[in-house]
């Protein structure tokens, strides 16, 4: 499902009266008929009782429909105007003019009253019609208030297009918002649904079409998208692990051990063929006993154990016999290590995966990956991309899309920004959301993990830029797997490696399924 900016959403809804006739009062009639509709299935509606807070502008406005719907079934209905009566114009006006003729219980709340908690007490649930996805300022005066006291009541919530408080582009949290079980957002999911800490507020998200006609969903210029799983190619009975891909992992130093196992030995949980590891010649033993049926070879180091520039043609030669190779687990900061990085990076003819201190390696010089004919991925977590990037962790943290989108063409690499909700930012504009996998895997050595998985997909059969989304998304299934089975507290890398197998099962039994929910994240109505 395609994802949208506040902006792409008003030019759809913009679009969908001149091309197509729907005005904006059908779709405010059809935005508050779908906010009925969920609270119907979630709780019923007659003899419970509802205290809905209308704010200014086109959310009031759904929120007065609500209202009216919710009075018209049977339910009890105390309705609360925060803004001036006077200002609401066009079909929020209108639904206003209907209210006011209905006998529905409506006060209008310029100054605290403390009747609104009292009526939060009496209340079975809240409908949440303060802010839309258009909230650019922070929330101050009464309107802090009231969101403060909804949080604080205990009260079932409900959110009309967005909890109220919370940036539609980036999640962020405009000083304080509303806590929803319920989101009911419309026509596409916007963006700060999805960030976050946005994220956290929405609950249970619903997704209405409101009578968007399906041309408005495949617009070809919204290029934010869920990150949805596509099948893995099947394993034929008459096979062998070079059909399956070759992969070279160049990894490793004295005082990373783990980064160069997680990283190749994933490549085969995960299902690749044959895995290669490239590593310091002093750790080759250790690794080679952990997993054995890694291909471990030793090459000469430095005095401080990491990998020496005297492997660069060795390693060059290396790389013509093997489908798809990851640079960088556990490298190590050593600086004959990073300058080997910077050459490679750029020698290497083959889909190159950089991870770990190889993005640190090219940090300064990431532009001349553009000149690289074969794909080339970076997996930064927020620190790294931004010694990529140059820019501030916060200012990246609160506008995520538009850096991932940005630096991808600069840098002409896919992108996987790692984290909660990892994105993933291809050259051309595109931007995939990743919604699988849970805290517990904020762990040391996740990341390896991760670019094996990405490694193996590719070894599968995926094209490249499939590889990419699919093992971020097979990644989070193991973490999500591992959870469920032993908890999120303690997770290690280990344990999401030891659960790719299940992942791949678990997806390859329940695609569609997984298609069809985006992996539970939302429900279409």
């Amino acid at each position: 499902m395609k994802v949208t900016t506040v902006e792409e959403m008003t030019r759809l809804d913009k679009m969908a009266y001149e091309k197509y006739g729907i005005t904006p009062m059908l779709l405010m009639e059809n935005a508050g008929a779908a906010v009925y509709q969920v609270i119907e299935m979630e709780m019923g509606i007659d003899g419970n009782r509802f205290v809905v807070f209308a704010g200014p502008g086109n959310n009031g406005g759904d929120a007065f429909v609500v209202a009216r719907k919710l009075y018209s079934s049977g339910g009890e209905v105390k309705l609360y105007i925060l803004g001036d009566p006077r200002k609401y114009r066009g079909e929020a006006g209108e639904n206003l003019r209907i209210i006011k003729k209905i006998p529905l219980d409506t006060m209008v709340l310029t100054n605290w009253n403390d009747d609104v908690l009292s009526d939060l007490e009496w209340a079975d649930a809240v409908i949440d019609g303060i802010f839309g996805t258009g909230l650019k300022r922070r929330v101050s005066g009464i309107y802090e208030k009231v969101i403060h006291s909804i949080n604080e009541s205990g009260r079932v919530v409900f959110s009309i297009d967005i909890p109220s408080g919370i940036n539609g582009n980036t999640g962020e949290v405009m000083g304080t918002a509303v806590i929803a079980d319920f989101t009911v957002t419309f026509g596409l999911p916007k963006i700060g649904l999805f960030l976050f800490p946005g994220a956290d507020y929405v609950g249970r998200l619903y997704v209405s079409h409101i009578s968007f006609p399906p041309e408005l969903y495949s617009d070809p210029s919204l290029k934010i998208e869920l990150n949805k799983p596509v099948e893995i190619p099947p394993r034929r009975r008459d096979t062998h692990k070079g059909d399956y891909g070759k992969a070279l992992f160049i990894a490793g130093s004295a005082n990373y051990l783990g980064a160069p196992y997680f990283a190749s030995f994933s490549f085969l949980k995960a299902g690749g063929g044959l895995s290669y590891l490239a590593t310091p010649k002093s750790i080759a033993p250790h690794i080679a006993s952990k997993g054995s049926e890694i291909v471990v070879i030793p090459l000469s180091e430095t005095p401080d154990g990491s990998i020496s520039k005297d492997n660069l043609e060795y390693i060059l030669e290396l790389t013509k016999k093997v489908d798809i190779v990851v640079l960088g687990p556990g490298l190590s900061l050593n600086e004959e290590t990073q300058e080997l990085v910077r050459e490679l990076s750029i020698k290497i003819e083959k889909p190159l995966v950089i991870d770990g201190d190889g993005l640190t390696a090219i940090s300064n010089e990431a532009t001349l990956l553009k000149k690289r004919e074969p794909p080339t991925i970076l997996t930064p977590h927020l620190g790294e991309m931004s010694r990529l990037t140059g820019i501030d962790i916060e200012e990246i943290r609160k506008n995520k899309v538009d850096i991932i989108r940005r630096f991808s063409g600069k840098f002409g690499s896919i992108i996987v920004l790692k984290g909660a909700h990892t994105m993933i930012g291809y050259p051309d504009g595109r931007v995939y959301i990743n919604t699988s996998g849970n805290p517990g895997m904020a762990t040391a050595g996740s990341g390896d993990v991760l670019v094996g998985s990405i490694a193996a997909l590719y070894g599968l059969g995926l094209n490249i830029e499939e590889a990419v989304r699919m093992g971020v998304f097979l990644h989070g299934v193991a973490g999500d797997l591992a959870a469920t089975d032993i908890g999120m507290d303690g997770i290690t890398a280990g344990d999401i490696m030891e659960y790719l197998p299940d992942a791949v099962s678990f997806i390859r039994e329940n695609i569609q399924e997984i298609i069809d929910t985006i992996y539970y994240t939302l429900t279409k109505i």
